[in-house]
């Protein structure tokens, strides 16, 4: 997986090799970025969107590669999971839980008046403020996380993604209609109370962040009891399906974030399950042993050979072992069984454009556009365009996705000087000429 350091050190990790480590001594929170786990939690959360009224394409999820049990919603409908709370889980009605009560806070509109003021802002700032906010909650002084986010402007950062009891109550109430409306049990929803009000006697500082910001009662988690009691579906267990994503999603993040010597003790050779498997041959590519790591992935992709994820695997195995040529027809093959995901059509860009085959240019920028049009809000995508369209000799092009790198990045003193270079190069009145403009005017909004 991939990690990209941004302003305030949030990161990006995505796909299966890390990279770019973030500058020494800054706080580290990132992103996680994978096509299968995105996919997964979407598939989660996609049935509760379309029951609250929402059109599940316009809510925009994130994973935060930060091991405290939280979630929250901020910058209008966007909704933000730590992989702690994924990996604390028992089971897939757990998170689908939450994800219910946060669909609640966005049908709500709750906290909708500082959600409008910084629904411009990129996913990274966000994080930057929830960083800051953070501080704030701890120190108890709002200066402090104003400071560090935006070095010494007021804010009001002190209730920054803080809910009161009755906002908690009205979104645990939505929650309860949202899960019937699908057909699922409340029962999830319950164990994570339970989970949360164990902790009640630790400190507030050893406490998970959720229960800070989410203050829990005895009348909410009775309201919920009450519900599973009566409820029709209250002993319906999660699809087959739904909970071999599960265990799969957990392994391959345990197997990913722990170390590997910890994640073959959980996932030992005894275990021959899909899931298992699939930690094992990830935690030998980390190592690396590629002598172990290829036949348990080769296996997994001989018992499911339409399995994109599989593949991608594969590719990035080879790629990042220095073998670029073998890895292309894995990465290939992922595209060719998910040519909608904007994770996967970079994975193989990079590849071609590593190889540096002349012929490889045009379908590597093809490859690249269909990426961003899915996906806008990755830097490392446009920085890669960039390089695709300068090997083309399209310097005005690649200024333009330079321009919108920097944009993201929030430096807007680069963002303007791509932006004016693209726009003294391209043709006036060109789709490009028009991009360029675009960011001129956001970078001078935030300077």
């Amino acid at each position: 997986m991939k990690r990209i350091a941004f302003p305030v050190a949030v990161s990006v990790f995505a796909a299966a090799c890390l990279w770019a480590p973030a500058e020494a001594g800054a706080q580290r929170l990132s992103f996680i970025r994978d096509a299968e786990i995105e996919n997964t939690i979407r598939t989660y959360a996609a049935p509760l969107f379309q029951a609250a009224g929402l059109e599940p394409s316009d809510v925009r999820i994130y994973l935060v590669n930060d091991r405290s049990l939280n979630a929250f919603v901020a910058g209008g409908q966007r909704l933000f999971i730590n992989t702690g709370l994924i990996m604390r889980s028992k089971h897939a009605g757990q998170v689908i839980g939450v994800i219910a009560h946060e669909t609640g806070h966005i049908a709500g509109g709750h906290l909708s008046r500082l959600h409008a003021a910084i629904a411009n802002s990129t996913a990274q700032s966000i994080l930057a403020l929830v960083i800051g906010a953070a501080a704030a909650i701890g120190t108890g002084r709002g200066d402090v996380g104003a400071a560090i986010v935006a070095g010494g402007q007021s804010m009001g950062l002190r209730s920054f993604l803080h809910y009161n009891r009755t906002q908690e109550s009205a979104a645990d109430q939505a929650a309860l209609r949202f899960l019937d409306a699908t057909g699922q049990s409340s029962r999830g929803l319950l164990e994570f109370m339970e989970l949360l009000g164990a902790q009640d006697l630790l400190s507030a500082d050893r406490q998970d962040p959720y229960l800070r910001t989410h203050p829990l009662s005895r009348e909410r988690v009775d309201a919920v009891q009450a519900h599973l009691s009566r409820s029709p579906n209250r002993d319906k267990a999660q699809p087959a399906r739904i909970q071999e994503l599960h265990r799969r999603m957990l392994a391959k993040l345990y197997a990913f974030l722990e170390p590997v010597p910890r994640t073959l003790r959980r996932y030992a050779d005894s275990d021959t399950g899909l899931a298992a498997r699939y930690a094992r041959a990830i935690a030998y590519y980390r190592k690396p042993d590629l002598g172990k790591a290829l036949p348990l992935i080769d296996g997994l992709i001989a018992e499911r050979p339409e399995d994109p994820y599989f593949h991608e695997l594969k590719g990035q195995m080879l790629f990042e072992n220095g073998r670029a040529a073998e890895a292309l027809k894995p990465y290939e093959t992922a595209v060719r069984l998910l040519p909608r995901s904007p994770l996967l059509r970079r994975g193989l860009a990079q590849v071609q454009l590593e190889l540096g085959d002349p012929a490889l240019i045009e379908p590597a920028i093809r490859n690249l556009r269909a990426a961003v049009q899915r996906d806008a809000e990755a830097p490392f995508t446009w920085r890669q365009l960039a390089i695709a369209y300068g090997r083309r000799g399209d310097m005005g092009m690649s200024a333009v996705a330079l321009a919108e790198e920097a944009l993201l990045k929030g430096d807007a003193r680069q963002a303007r000087y791509h932006a004016g270079k693209a726009g003294k190069l391209l043709p006036r009145g060109s789709i490009g000429w028009l991009q360029a403009q675009d960011i001129l005017q956001a970078a001078k909004k935030k300077e």
